[in-house]
């Protein structure tokens, strides 16, 4: 049986932020409060975790910034903590502009199958009128400490999302998260979770090798994402290849389909030994594969996400 610590990890973001002025919701610099003092800044946190609630400090960036760097230290953090049997669940604050992005990279290298990791983050600053962080974070703990739950998941705005599918789809407002058309797996609603849809499944063993390679990765693969559109050229794809690119996700128009210049482009870079990948640059749905297509297609995961798999698949 698990035990009763949550553990909440900071590395920084808007949730973390102040402004000079208290009603200025966008001139914010992010990443300014410790995790420790946004935690005792909480009416009811101590209650909503049922136990001990211990704060670390990973990092204290604005997560536009994150990087390889940072996710390696927090995914050993998590590991750590994970395998403490008095650790009940994992909490992390983070920035809202890569939240998914670190979501789905926690859910390919953490073994979470018997405790959760869950992220939350804020769209206005702790020193606005009313900030969004701190029931933010009542929430997040809410779903740490709930019976059965596992799985690395986003807790933002009332609703609870996946890894897999949490989005960003919004700039500004406070609900700025979906899963698209899967939709949340549930909500928090007075401290107390409503699931809809069955919380994710881990990867399980797969990931114990995939946290080795982290740990032991010296430098990480270099991938970027390159975007089809209309006019699109391979110039772009070209010059990555010359400067040593490993591997390319293409952001696909439609069904994985390419303009054929960039096209063209993407499949000399795969002769050349690049790995190259499709997604959908489609807000909704998946890539459906065809029989003898010339590039593999990303499984149904966004651009960004299959840019990490594919790291972690290079580092592997």
């Amino acid at each position: 049986m698990s035990g009763q610590k949550i553990v909440v990890l900071g590395t920084g973001g808007t949730i973390a932020g102040t402004s000079a002025q208290a009603g200025d919701n966008i001139g914010y610099t992010a990443a300014q409060v410790g995790v420790g003092q946004l935690l005792a800044a909480v009416p009811g946190l101590q209650q909503a975790a049922r136990g001990v609630l211990v704060a670390e400090q990973v990092a204290q960036i604005d997560s536009k910034d994150m990087d390889g760097q940072v996710w390696q230290a927090l995914a050993l953090r998590c590991a750590h903590h994970l395998e403490d049997p008095e650790v009940r669940g994992v909490v992390i604050t983070h920035g809202t502009d890569t939240l998914e992005e670190t979501a789905w990279f926690l859910h390919e290298v953490l073994d979470t199958r018997a405790k959760p990791v869950v992220l939350t983050c804020a769209m206005r600053p702790a020193t606005a009128l009313t900030p969004d962080g701190p029931q933010n974070l009542l929430d997040a703990v809410a779903v740490a400490v709930t019976p059965g739950v596992r799985g690395v998941l986003a807790v933002a705005a009332g609703e609870i999302h996946g890894a897999r599918q949490v989005q960003k789809v919004h700039p500004y407002r406070v609900n700025a998260f979906n899963s698209g058309e899967a939709g949340p797996l549930g909500w928090v609603e007075e401290g107390a979770v409503r699931l809809v849809q069955d919380w994710p499944l881990a990867p399980g063993v797969p990931a114990l090798n995939a946290i080795q390679n982290v740990v032991n990765a010296a430098a990480w693969p270099r991938v970027e994402v390159v975007i089809s559109h209309a006019g699109a050229s391979g110039t772009m794809v070209d010059a990555l290849v010359r400067d040593g690119v490993q591997g390319l996700v293409v952001a696909c128009t439609g069904n994985g389909t390419i303009h054929h210049a960039l096209e063209a482009a993407l499949l000399r870079a795969q002769e050349a030994g690049v790995r190259v990948v499709r997604s959908t640059r489609c807000s909704e749905g998946q890539v459906l594969p065809k029989p003898g297509d010339a590039l593999p297609d990303s499984q149904g995961l966004s651009p960004l996400k299959a840019r990490i798999s594919l790291m972690l698949e290079l580092l592997h």
